[in-house]
């Protein structure tokens, strides 16, 4: 334990299932993490999101027991994770990026194996493994050794395997990748259930759309350091770039409204592709101020949305670098009454 800083046992707030303060993890040269700060609050998501080599996994295995920080510390269900790793371990849920069953033994018989060694008796345990292997979808193949399993149901077996004690805090990390949608859909259900009947989710992912299903709040870690933190909307806000859309009546109109606004001092580009007429907001009273000019210019409105950034964007925004392959942007829609 020599060089690490151990402050007091501190059990945390009520509120709180895990406090992270000043986590630092060396690899020789390389700060994987250096000097995270993190809250999870009881019964919700933290999505971790971060490009490749950010620390999301470090920070997740220091969390989980598996390596110890260099200085800092963290609380877990209420048990510091340097003083009392066996008391954290029997309360936490750990599904890490590669699925770790055991290959010999059937799916049925890992399930059942992890329920007796966390103290589930045996019928508790039959019964719970029954149910998780229904959750995803492995019932068929219940009996079957896992190392004829593809690597999606080891994935979902290896989800199970981390739910079936029904821990306080679990931990994903990018739980999903590789999962076929329908497959994707059931974890995120089970997530889902598990935060409902009161469970704490840890999930790190690069999938945007995952983080804005799942995710109460969002934590952004780059080079081991958070570089912004809150609710999905808020950093959305924070970001900016909300742009205002208007469908006129008449599409034909298009040029002449965006010239109008032009003279008025309003910035407006159009596209006769879809229709719309597209204002970059810089505040509420722009909002009025578009639609003032055009109502008084004799403009037929037949409707207005304004746009948010996708999640993507917001990624992009803050880190700079690019998001996982594969995730197409997409945009959050608010009606305007």
């Amino acid at each position: 334990m020599t060089g690490i800083a151990i402050a007091p046992i501190d059990r945390g707030s009520a509120a709180n299932a895990v406090e992270v303060r000043g986590i630092v993890k060396h690899y020789g040269a390389t700060k994987a993490l250096d000097g995270v700060d993190l809250t999870v609050r009881e019964g919700t998501v933290l999505g971790l999101l971060g490009p490749n080599g950010a620390g999301k996994t470090t920070l997740v295995r220091v969390l989980s027991t598996l390596i110890k920080p260099d200085a800092g510390t963290a609380v877990v269900g209420g048990y510091d994770v340097l003083r009392q790793p066996k008391q954290l371990r029997r309360t936490i849920g750990l599904t890490g990026q590669y699925a770790s069953v055991d290959e010999l033994l059937s799916g049925y018989e890992n399930l059942y194996l992890i329920g007796r060694l966390l103290d589930l008796s045996g019928k508790e345990a039959k019964a719970r493994a029954a149910e998780l292997l229904e959750r995803f979808s492995l019932t068929e193949a219940a009996k079957r050794p896992a190392k004829t399993y593809s690597g999606g149901m080891r994935r979902r077996l290896d989800l199970a395997a981390s739910m079936i004690g029904r821990p306080r805090v679990l931990y994903l990390d990018e739980p999903t990748t590789g999962l076929d949608p329908r497959t994707r859909n059931e974890v995120w259900d089970e997530v889902q259930r598990m935060v409902g009947e009161g469970s704490t989710v840890l999930l790190t992912t690069q999938y945007m759309e995952e983080a804005e299903q799942l995710a109460h709040e969002l934590t952004v870690i780059d080079r081991g350091r958070v570089i912004a933190n809150g609710g999905i909307e808020e950093l959305k806000t924070q970001v900016g770039g909300r742009t205002l859309q208007v469908r006129p009546v008449l599409p034909a109109e298009l040029p002449e409204m965006a010239r109008c606004l032009h003279e008025s001092g309003i910035g407006a580009t159009f596209s006769l592709d879809t229709g719309l007429l597209s204002v970059p907001l810089t505040g509420e009273e722009q909002l009025t101020a578009v639609v003032g000019v055009l109502g008084t210019r004799g403009f037929g409105i037949a409707g207005i949305d304004t746009e948010l950034p996708s999640l993507d964007e917001v990624f992009l925004a803050i880190t700079g670098k690019s998001a996982a392959a594969g995730t197409a942007p997409t945009r959050t829609k608010e009606p305007v009454a």
